[in-house]
């Protein structure tokens, strides 16, 4: 009985032993997760028409999420297509009119051609290439005329092309497009709110893959790499949960350890940034401390 009491006792004294000396481990770096978010604003001005989306949901790339109120720019849209038809019916006489100068000068220079040709066999006279001539310079006279006259006109429906142009691109910008996949964040507008160019509607992040930014020293820097895979803990009830991470940066330059994360008398020693990938398997969130094993072994 002495002897199982003795051997027992080992046991756990071991125990205890192989206990203590796992958790006297230091980890080589601590840090906290982050996110790229990004925020949506608005790219028009008026009145959210629809708006479906809510805090916590997960979006796609290109999803439409509503769109701002565009009655206003299809009114403008058609006083502009309106004047553009008033100008039109105007300038058709002037048109017309170009039109059969422009088929006199074809028949002049025919003409010119024939004469010059005749001229050529002894059959024609420099009078009658004289006379053709003053008559295609009398022609093109005309047509720089009438252009000139027309200028405005065509000035004007080239303006008001390019307005319907800006239109239809304001249009199109009164969608809301989600542009990446993530999760929503944070959500600032509501449906029937009056909103503004650059006003922000929704903030978004794409977390399937968080990314830890912890602070190493020097000797440290020379055991790190980017693409070098490290270990990855987080608290997790009375144990540590691990998640295999990727080195995806590393600082170029050194900065003075953030006060938030190391001891009065560490804050002067200069540390280097690490971000490191970790895949996220739904417990990972932003603002989260971790812990950084350069050793996969520990």
């Amino acid at each position: 009985m002495k002897n199982n009491n003795y051997i027992i006792g080992i046991s756990i004294i071991t125990a205890n032993f192989f206990s203590c000396s796992d958790t006297n481990e230091k980890a080589d770096g601590y840090g906290n997760f982050e996110a790229t978010e990004i925020t949506i604003s608005a790219e028009n001005n008026g009145k959210l028409m629809q708006f479906d989306l809510n805090e916590g949901d997960k979006l796609e790339v290109n999803k439409f999420i509503g769109y701002v109120d565009t009655i206003p720019l299809a009114l403008q849209r058609e006083q502009l297509i309106i004047a553009k038809s008033v100008i039109n019916s105007k300038s058709k006489g002037v048109l017309s009119q170009i039109n059969v100068l422009n088929a006199q000068l074809k028949t002049a220079n025919k003409n010119e051609r024939r004469i010059e040709n005749l001229i050529k066999d002894n059959a024609g006279t420099q009078k009658q290439l004289d006379a053709i001539k003053g008559e295609i310079a009398v022609v093109k006279s005309q047509i720089r005329s009438v252009e000139i006259n027309n200028a405005p006109a065509v000035n004007e429906l080239e303006a008001i092309d390019i307005q319907l142009k800006q239109i239809a691109y304001k249009i199109q910008k009164s969608k809301i497009i989600n542009p990446v996949n993530g999760t929503v964040l944070n959500k600032y507008a509501e449906l029937n709110e009056i909103t503004a160019f650059g006003k922000p509607l929704y903030k978004i992040a794409d977390l399937s893959t968080m990314q830890l930014r912890v602070y190493i020293s020097e000797t440290q820097l020379a055991n790190l790499s980017i693409g070098q895979g490290v270990t990855v803990k987080i608290d997790a009830n009375s144990t540590m949960k691990s998640y295999k991470g990727t080195v995806s940066w590393i600082a170029a330059e050194a900065e003075f350890t953030p006060k938030i994360i190391q001891t009065k008398e560490e804050r002067v020693a200069l540390v280097y940034a690490v971000k490191i990938k970790v895949p996220n398997d739904g417990s990972l969130k932003i603002g989260m401390p971790a812990e950084m094993w350069i050793s996969t072994d520990k």
